[in-house]
């Protein structure tokens, strides 16, 4: 049976857009190729830490939620590791109050970028 997870990651910030992109995009196909299922995606953009990482005071915030088995979490967090441009990640299983919340909280963010366009 598969879980549903959420993961934050954070992109070291002397990529280009386009290599940040990459890295996504790197991420979600590895989750797509082992059976999972990207349930959501968010952006958060270039943002300011908490603390210094690797001497570096922003980062690209990435998150994505999705549906996969829990074998394959050691694996994603084996490939957050070997790639040098993430500098920061954590993943949680969410539980059925955690997913009620998530689409809560997005079904509320709808109506407003539709009255931005």
């Amino acid at each position: 049976m598969s879980n549903q997870y959420e993961t934050v990651f954070i992109i070291t910030p002397v990529l280009s857009e386009q290599q940040m992109k990459e890295a996504v995009q790197k991420f979600r196909a590895l989750i797509v190729e082992e059976g999972g299922e990207v349930v959501h995606e968010e952006d958060w953009g270039l943002r300011k830490l908490a603390y210094p990482i690797q001497k570096k005071s922003t980062g690209f915030y990435n998150l994505i939620e999705f549906k996969a088995n829990a074998e394959f979490i050691n694996k994603l967090e084996v490939e957050y590791r070997r790639d040098e441009r993430i500098i920061r990640f954590l993943t949680f299983r969410m539980d059925k109050y955690s997913v009620g919340y998530a689409n809560k909280k997005r079904s509320q963010k709808k109506p407003e970028k539709k009255l931005e366009e």
